[in-house]
């Protein structure tokens, strides 16, 4: 899957996948509602995550914290299902089209990105809620 001997030319218009992982082995993974485009959580893959994401069809992350694979909604049952990934041009970052089983924030939001930084808010009270 990893191939490190494209050049830019080839990795950044061609039609191979080589996903660039960083120095930890993680790309960025922005997973949007498919239905209503909303952003619904930013996280990491790894090969391992990047590869049963593909196969299975849910989307699977590296959980940096617990430094172990999970598939998103395990517990929840919250599951995330891929209906397209978008890979960026130098294959370092994916955005995921996904359509959710239930609220994606471990909070029991919609999406991770329900408060908005006011501002010049810079002491004190800063985050406001926002309708996801």
């Amino acid at each position: 899957m990893i191939d490190d001997n494209l050049s830019t030319e080839q990795r950044e218009t061609g039609n191979t996948f080589a996903p660039r992982f960083d120095s930890l082995g993680l790309l960025t993974a922005v997973v949007v509602d498919a239905a209503t485009r909303e952003v619904l959580v930013v996280a990491f893959m790894n090969a391992d995550a990047l590869a049963r994401t593909r196969s299975t069809g849910m989307v699977h992350f590296w959980s940096r914290s617990r430094g172990t694979l999970w598939k998103k909604g395990e517990s929840s049952g919250n599951v995330l299902t891929v209906e397209e990934i978008l890979v960026d041009c130098d294959q370092d970052a994916l955005v995921i089209h996904a359509s959710p089983a239930g609220p994606t924030c471990h909070t029991g939001e919609r999406s991770c990105f329900y408060r908005r930084l006011e501002p010049g808010a810079e002491d004190g009270v800063a985050l406001v809620k926002v309708k996801t």
